[in-house]
């Protein structure tokens, strides 16, 4: 086994950082404050390659590895969880499926523009008011077919990047007839006339990520906007949902990676009975469990990279990494607060922030209950 990263992913990392110290940390309380989307640093991410980490570069991507994608969103997510929230669905929700499914003239009209750095992401609507884990029964946007196009009509709610996409993929049901196989995948272009985006929701956390509510009244998009196979659509989001539960996971590392550096940082200047608290014993725990609890969390999401890299299924390990690492980064960030007393509990501290973005994690893509099921499911079949 060998646990060293490759000299391309270090450098990444580090390229990453640098990026993320300079454009990401020192606007992450205004973006908090404001709910404010950095669009001004997203666009600069696209020549990097962040903005198609997965996309293949003859489409315009950086086509890494899946281990260096999870660095980067790693690496994106410790200088702002609300631009790394931003950044794992563009690339892990709403890039991965047209690589996964699209067609070469697909992945040109689309994949391309998602990538290059344009200021505009994608999106994919998956959650209805009635339907959130319960995909396969649940979902009640239709699809129709009407000669050359398809006919949407139907809601969605929680689709993160709606209201600064350009596209929208998302989950219809094409057979009113139910079962397995009466769902799709289709592309829908925000511009599209009938597609209606609702304000942002107003959020506890990640409160620069935009999330919406989004309705289809009559939507027509051409036939060509059907991604792989009519009937497919359960299968293929399932398959996106693995990746991007490796996406989720790295981002959880990165916000627990930020909460415990504030956290260390803090000990070693606060002083209490003569020393810094960082000599106290109660204090010294913390960190350590803080410290081996990240690396841990670190390495269940390099593996479910790893594996999905090599082409091995990896849909327990990838639900393993989500469901630890997201737990984990509740932990870290709710002892950082604690580290830094009445303090942690002021927004003027990072850790304030940190806590309130990483809520989500156990939550989005998945409840840490589902990934439960996931892994009982497959560790007792």
């Amino acid at each position: 086994m060998h646990f060293e990263l490759t000299e391309e992913q270090t450098l990444l990392r580090r390229t990453v950082r640098d990026f993320a110290e300079a454009e990401l940390k020192p606007r992450a309380r205004r973006v908090d404050e404001h709910a404010e989307f950095n669009a001004a640093a997203v666009k600069k991410m696209g020549p990097l390659g962040l903005l198609g980490l997965s996309v293949p570069e003859e489409y315009g991507g950086a086509g890494v590895d899946a281990i260096s994608a999870a660095i980067a969103i790693e690496e994106i997510g410790r200088g702002c969880g609300s631009t790394g929230l931003a950044i794992a669905a563009h690339n892990g929700l709403a890039c991965a499926p047209l690589v996964l499914f699209g067609n070469d003239e697909q992945k040109k009209e689309w994949l391309t523009p998602m990538a290059s750095g344009s200021g505009r992401l994608g999106a994919l609507a998956l959650t209805e008011p009635g339907a959130g884990s319960d995909l396969a029964g649940g979902v009640r946007t239709a699809a129709r077919r009407d000669g050359d196009e398809w006919v949407i009509n139907g809601s969605k709610m929680w689709c993160t990047n709606a209201g600064i996409a350009d596209v929208i993929v998302t989950l219809c049901r094409t057979d009113p007839a139910g079962g397995g196989h009466s769902l799709s995948l289709i592309v829908v272009p925000t511009g599209a006339p009938g597609l209606h985006i609702g304000p942002p929701e107003k959020k506890m956390g990640v409160k620069g990520s935009p999330t919406h509510a989004v309705t289809y009244e009559n939507v027509r998009v051409p036939a060509a906007c059907l991604l792989g196979v009519e009937g497919r659509g359960l299968q293929q989001t399932l398959e996106v949902l693995d990746g991007g539960r490796i996406g989720i996971g790295a981002l959880a590392v990165g916000l627990a990676q930020a909460a415990h550096e504030e956290a260390m940082k803090y000990a070693k200047e606060r002083h209490t009975f003569g020393q810094p608290i960082a000599q106290h014993q109660a204090i010294q725990w913390m960190i350590a469990d803080a410290a081996t609890r990240i690396d841990a969390a670190r390495l269940m999401v390099y593996r479910a990279a790893w594996l999905k890299q090599g082409g091995r299924p990896y849909t327990t390990e990838a639900a393993m990494a989500k469901l630890f690492a997201t737990e984990v980064a509740e932990k870290v960030c709710f002892d950082a607060i604690q580290i830094h007393g009445g303090y942690g509990y002021s927004a003027e501290f990072p850790v304030e922030r940190i806590y309130r973005d990483q809520r989500l994690m156990t939550i989005g893509e998945g409840t840490s209950e589902i990934q439960r099921l996931v892994i009982a499911r497959n560790v007792l079949a």
